[in-house]
């Protein structure tokens, strides 16, 4: 069950961590750790009209965490915040609910699929979208404050 849990194709992900680093003037930033392995990640974004423009993100995560943040570094520049919350939400079901692998944009998160016969996990693979999603929601509200002032 390891050698699937660890496969090639999430060492492959964890390994090609597109967007690594911080931006110089996010909108926004959000950092979550997994309380019980120390995991941790940073996300970064400049959110448009409810749409992700950039993103960087500094990962410390063992393998599942980072071939996470790989999908999300992938595909979240043009995604919308929605489809950032729909992503981490189909992933949370996947791995707590038995729920059916993510779909769309993030569908490469299925590769994920065997993390959830190991709750340990759990926590370090979701840091990715979580973070990315605080820091979005986070963008939008300054945004909305900005303009209403």
């Amino acid at each position: 069950m390891l050698d699937e849990l660890y496969s090639a194709k999430i060492l492959n992900l964890a390994a090609h961590l597109p967007r690594a680093g911080r931006l110089a003037a996010p909108d926004a930033s959000a950092e979550r750790i997994a309380k019980l392995c120390g995991s941790r990640v940073v996300v970064d974004v400049v959110v448009e009209d409810g749409r992700v423009m950039d993103l960087a993100q500094d990962v410390q995560c063992c393998a599942l965490g980072q071939a996470a943040a790989s999908v999300l570094g992938a595909q979240a520049v043009g995604a919308t915040v929605a489809e950032l919350e729909a992503a981490r939400d189909q992933l949370r079901a996947m791995l707590k609910s038995d729920g059916p692998a993510p779909t769309g944009r993030f569908s490469d998160l299925a590769v994920l699929e065997p993390v959830k016969a190991y709750p340990a996990r759990h926590a370090s693979t979701l840091l990715p979208f979580e973070a990315a999603v605080a820091a979005a929601r986070q963008a939008i509200e300054r945004t909305s404050c900005a303009g209403a002032a």
